[in-house]
């Protein structure tokens, strides 16, 4: 597979098929058995794993599945937790208000509806300026008309940017420049 800067993908198929596997793998958090992720030239299986670490905390922002999401601390505790590893996080106010946050931004993450928790693991990602988003059943807690506002949103926010999403819903094919279905690759 191929994945081109500035277009949005998304990786549809059954659960079990390997969409998640294969986010890992390309986050560098999985190693491949065979074949090789080359990112900008690099073969990025070949790096050693601190390589590949700090590549992700630079390079890439991932919206995790199950948010991983720290519970007790406000939202803007949850994104400025960035600069334990040297990311500006000043970009953030902006970004929450931008995505219907800005209000809640001193709230506990716990005191947040699922929608607005994937609405803050968006602006934590984002608010790295990544070259790749990788987001993992983005809208798989949300109902449709929740899960479609959110695509919306982050596909939005990822223009220029190369955006891998994986889902097992088609009918957010529409919002994504290219669909692989992951049941026949």
């Amino acid at each position: 597979l191929t994945f081109e800067t500035g277009k949005s993908y998304l990786l549809l198929g059954a659960s079990g098929c390997g969409k998640s596997t294969l986010l890992n793998i390309i986050a560098g958090i999985l190693s491949p058995d065979s074949g090789s992720v080359i990112i900008d030239g690099t073969d990025m299986t070949r790096q050693p794993l601190a390589a590949r670490d700090r590549f992700r905390i630079e390079k890439i922002g991932y919206i995790f599945q199950d948010f991983k999401l720290l519970e007790d601390m406000t939202v803007m505790d949850n994104v400025n937790v960035l600069r334990l590893e040297g990311i500006d996080t000043s970009a953030a106010p902006a970004l929450l208000e931008r995505l219907g946050m800005g209000e809640r931004r001193n709230k506990k993450v716990r005191q947040l509806s699922g929608g607005q928790k994937q609405r803050v693991v968006i602006v934590r990602a984002l608010v790295k300026q990544p070259d790749i988003i990788l987001a993992d059943e983005p809208t798989g807690s949300l109902n449709f008309a929740i899960g479609e506002e959110v695509i919306r949103e982050l596909c939005e926010a990822a223009r220029g940017k190369t955006l891998i999403a994986v889902s097992h819903d088609d009918r957010l094919a529409h919002y994504f420049d290219y669909v692989i279905d992951m049941n026949t690759v």
